[in-house]
Parts: C-alpha cells; sequence; structure tokens
C-alpha cells in the first residue's frame, strides 16, 4: 500500500505543486509529500514482513526521517498514528485500519500548534471520522477506502469555503488533494492493480542475455541523473551536448527539475556539464558491460541498489564540548557565509524549492559538538521538519521559528551564549518580531489571484504571505517595494541579491529604496540564492 501510494504521489505531483495559491517556484507540496512517502517506499520495497505492524513502524520510521515541508511532516504524524494504533497486530480489517487513521488524524491535530481549517488536516479527519462509522458494515478493507474515497472528494472540495485565502484564489487545498491522492493509490494497491513502480512485473526475471555480445554494447554506463534547473535558462543545448557522447538519450523535465537517462562513456562529464544548467540533486551510474559479463557467466549483476545493503554509516556525531550549539537553514554561498560569520556551526542546505528533510536537519544537529542546539528553519515550511529532531536525537534541540531568512539573520545576529536558554529564546523572538520581509521572484505559470492577472515570467513580491508587486517592469517592482516598506519606518534595510542579480540592478532597487526612505541605512548582501532575485529586511 505504501509502494502504491508513492505511486501514486509521484505521478500526480505536479498537478498538486500548480494548487499553490501564489504562482512562484517555490517548495511545492506536491513535491515534498512525493519525497516524503518515497523514502518509505524506497527503504521498504523488496523487504518481507512478519506483520501488519511491522510494516506500519517501518513506514512511520522512514516518512518521519524523510518528512519535508508542512505537508510531508502532517504526513509522517498521520502515519505515526496508523502505527501507534496498530502496534502489536498480525493483520487488519476494516474496522482496525478506521481506528488507526482516526488516530492518525488526532495525531497530525495534535503536534500543529494553530491547526486551521480547510486543510489536510481537516480532510484527513473527515475521511476517518467517516471510516469509523462506516467500518462495522463494511466487509472489506478495499470497500472501507472506496467509502473515505467517495467522503473525501466533497471534502477536498469544501476546503476552498473554509480557507480565505484558497477562496481568493478559486483552488482547492493541496496537501488534502495530495492526501486523497495517497488513499487512492493505497487503493490500488489493496486491488492488486498494477503501481508505477511495478510496471515490468509481468517481465521474466531471466532474460537471455547470453543472445548478444558485451561489444555490442556501444556506450557502458547507464547514467541516470536529476538537476533542479537554474531559474530561465533553456536546457535545449544540453539535450544536443548530451545526444553528441551517448545514446539513449531520454529527458523528463518540469518547471522545476529535469530527469537525464543516457548510455555513455563518460558519465562524469556529463554530470560536470549538468551543473551549468542547475543544481545536481541525484545520480546513479551503472556499468551495463560490467553487468552484462556477469549475467552471462551464471553470476549476479550488481547495481547501485546494492549499496542499499550494506547499513549506512551512523552521521558523525559532535560530541558536546560546550553549551550551545547552530544550525542554520540557508542557500546560497553568501548566506551560508554570512550565517557562518553569525556562529552558526552547521548549514544545511535548503528553502524555497528546496525543503530538506528531518534527516538532513537531524545530520547537522548530530555533528553539532553542544548539549543544546538553536535550529533556525528560515522558512515557515521547514519549521515542522525541524521541530522533529527533537524525538530523534539525545540533545536539547530549540527550534527558533523563523519564517524568513531575515528574520533569522537577525536573530542570530543577537545570540549571546554567556546567557540562560530562557533569556536566548527570548532575545531570539523580540528580534523575529521586529523584522519584515519582502521576498521577490517570478511567477512559474499565469493565473488569477485576488484580482491580480498574472502572467509566467513576471516579478512577484511578497511582503510576508502578501502578493504585494505584479510587475514585469523592473522600475515599477522598484517602486512597489519601497510604496510597501515606508510604513514601517525602518532603520535599516538589508537587499539579500540572489544569483542572478546583476550589480546594476541591485544598484537600481537600492536608489528607489533610498529615495523613498532617505534616513534608513541601507546594506548590501551577495546571498547567492537561487530563484528569489531580492529578499529584503526591514527592521
Amino acid at each position: 500500500m505504501v509502494l502504491g501510494a508513492a505511486a501514486a504521489i509521484e505521478k500526480n505531483k505536479q498537478l498538486v505543486n500548480e494548487l499553490n495559491v501564489f504562482p512562484v517556484p517555490d517548495g511545492d507540496t506536491g513535491t515534498n509529500m512525493s519525497l516524503t512517502i518515497a523514502t518509505a517506499a524506497s527503504g521498504m520495497r523488496g523487504k518481507a514482513y512478519p506483520s501488519v505492524s511491522a510494516a506500519a513502524d517501518d513506514a512511520s520510521s522512514l516518512l518521519l526521517r524523510g518528512a519535508r515541508g508542512n505537508s510531508g511532516v502532517i504526513l509522517s504524524l498521520i502515519f505515526r498514528g496508523i502505527s501507534k494504533s496498530l502496534k502489536g497486530a498480525d493483520a487488519v480489517d476494516a474496522a482496525q485500519f478506521a481506528e488507526a487513521l482516526s488516530v492518525g488524524a488526532d495525531t497530525a491535530y495534535s503536534a500543529v500548534m494553530k491547526p486551521a481549517e480547510g486543510t489536510i488536516l481537516t480532510v484527513s479527519r473527515v475521511v476517518a471520522e467517516a471510516a469509523v462509522e462506516a467500518a462495522p458494515e463494511s466487509p472489506s478493507l478495499e470497500q472501507l477506502f472506496e467509502l473515505m474515497l467517495s467522503v473525501g472528494e466533497p471534502a477536498l472540495r469544501e476546503t476552498t469555503e473554509q480557507n480565505p485565502v484558497l477562496k481568493k484564489a478559486g483552488v482547492v487545498d493541496a496537501g488534502a488533494k495530495g492526501f486523497l491522492i495517497i488513499l487512492g493509490g493505497m487503493l490500488r494497491a489493496l486491488r492488486g492493480e498494477v503501481a508505477e513502480d511495478d510496471v515490468f512485473a509481468g517481465v521474466s526475471d531471466r532474460s537471455a542475455f547470453s543472445v548478444f555480445d558485451t561489444e555490442e554494447i556501444t556506450f557502458a554506463f547507464d547514467t541516470v541523473f536529476i538537476v533542479r534547473k537554474t531559474p530561465g535558462r533553456s536546457i535545449e543545448p544540453f539535450k544536443a551536448y548530451l545526444d553528441g557522447i551517448g545514446d539513449s538519450l531520454v529527458i523528463g523535465e518540469d518547471d522545476d527539475a529535469f530527469k537525464v537517462h543516457v548510455h555513455t562513456d563518460t558519465p562524469g562529464e556529463a554530470l560536470a556539464e549538468a551543473q551549468k544548467y542547475g543544481t545536481l540533486e541525484l545520480a546513479k551510474i551503472e556499468n551495463m558491460k560490467a553487468q552484462h559479463e556477469a549475467l552471462v557467466n551464471g553470476g549476479r549483476a550488481l547495481s547501485t541498489d546494492d549499496l542499499e545493503d550494506t547499513e549506512p554509516a551512523a552521521p558523525p556525531s559532535g560530541e558536546p564540548e560546550k553549551e550551545y550549539g547552530v544550525v542554520a537553514v540557508c542557500s546560497g554561498e553568501g548566506l551560508v557565509s554570512l550565517f557562518r560569520e553569525l556562529g552558526a556551526d552547521e548549514t544545511v542546505t535548503g528553502g524555497q524549492t528546496m525543503n530538506p528533510s528531518t534527516e538532513d536537519i537531524l545530520t547537522a544537529v548530530e555533528r553539532v559538538p553542544a548539549r543544546t542546539v538553536f535550529v533556525f528553519p528560515n522558512n515557515k515550511n521547514i519549521i515542522m521538519a525541524a521541530e522533529q529532531c527533537r524525538d530523534l536525537t539525545g540533545k536539547n534541540v530549540v527550534v527558533v521559528p523563523s519564517k524568513t531568512l531575515p528574520q533569522g539573520i537577525a536573530a542570530l545576529a543577537c545570540f549571546d551564549p554567556s546567557l540562560p536558554i530562557d533569556d536566548c529564546t527570548a532575545q531570539f523572538s523580540e528580534a523575529l518580531e521586529r523584522v519584515h520581509t519582502v521576498q521577490v521572484t517570478y511567477a512559474a505559470r499565469d493565473s488569477e489571484f485576488d484580482g491580480h492577472t498574472i502572467l509566467a515570467g513576471q516579478y512577484l513580491a511578497l511582503l510576508e504571505s502578501s502578493l504585494i508587486a505584479v510587475e514585469s517592469d523592473p522600475a515599477a517592482l522598484h517602486e512597489r517595494i519601497a510604496e510597501a516598506l515606508v510604513p514601517f519606518s525602518p532603520e535599516l534595510l538589508t537587499v539579500i541579491c540572489g544569483a542572478e542579480v546583476t550589480d546594476a540592478a541591485a544598484d537600481a532597487l537600492e536608489t528607489a529604496l533610498s529615495s523613498a526612505m532617505p534616513d534608513a541605512e541601507i546594506a548590501h548582501v551577495d546571498g547567492g540564492q537561487p530563484v528569489y532575485y531580492y529578499i529584503i529586511s526591514a527592521e
């Protein structure tokens, strides 16, 4: 059922992503949910479990560590509740699963400080309540899932009316939609239908490898990799390059990333060239000639899957040498350097478009040689993933709820490690309150929102979570940003420039801000962050 769910959400993640209220190239809900449950599917694939309880425990543990973004964390919490309810069960019937899902929904609700209606929380609760009520009359688990989906669809439509922001945008909740897709994938597994990961299930497992010679394999290395795109850069030249160094070329892409499959003799060169077009996220290289020789000789073809057979080494643990340590989430060379200068022991690559998992943050926490580790998520969609680390380490993890990079910078700048922990957290809270943040990016697709007609490629400026500008002209954009910040009468403005910003463009923005707020001091930081042209802090 987990494998079926993972296949379903992977296939439909872009559909879920496009339900984002703002059409920004953000760390999208569908991607986060897919990556979260894919961690469990990868860890469970090929295993045999002695009981439903054992399978549920493994799924829960893997989902927790792989959780990304708020939607991924909530999904992991639902599975944690399911696992808790099924503890010790050899098998599960409709009534037991209904109760388990109810515990899962309650677990997710209780973990969210201010649960809002019209979200995945609402739909999971409505579905669970209907399941508990109907379970005594359901002769099979399959029929129970059919009922849950029939109840879930109208509950999903209702989220538009329950949440004012969704109503403005005219969309249903993305996380709730992802949840129903996952239930649908689980139902397909119950029905015995073929999932995406099982498309070769009917193929004989003993192909006639000896009918051709190893030397007939033109290119030796089967190379597969995923690259997170550099915004605005065409990959057409890269396609032509790959076509010249190999064969069997297949490239799939969406707005944010592209995946390459190619047979080549120079995989290293392919990967190096790929990094001119974005950030390399995942790669798999296998020697097909060596695999063929092994099979012809009656052996077994080694693959990268064999690397998973070895228990991974535990992350290096920083033995406590001091009272406090700091982990900060950020991306961009300049921002990494800045957080290091402010006292961060470890940084985790992440932010918009690339929410790190709980495991990523936990690994950094374990490296810090301190008894108490302050974690600065610097993104509202990473806070919950960071909070899950508390149950996974013996260290005291304190999550400072910074929702933006400027908030994290301001809070860390006032850190005094000589103070008691309560005084530190109080200072952090004060710093978070006095910072206002404008983020400037581009529209990833055409859309309508709150009276704005948004065209793909236009500049979007957001003050906190409110859309304040949709512009095609940089000068008009600068004017709108300045108008939005004037009411705060800031003493300090910090302009953090992204990887794509030229000096001339940065100077034009800073001139506009200076003209509108002549008494404010303006600081410039070359952050190097992807996707967001500017991140502007007003204090």
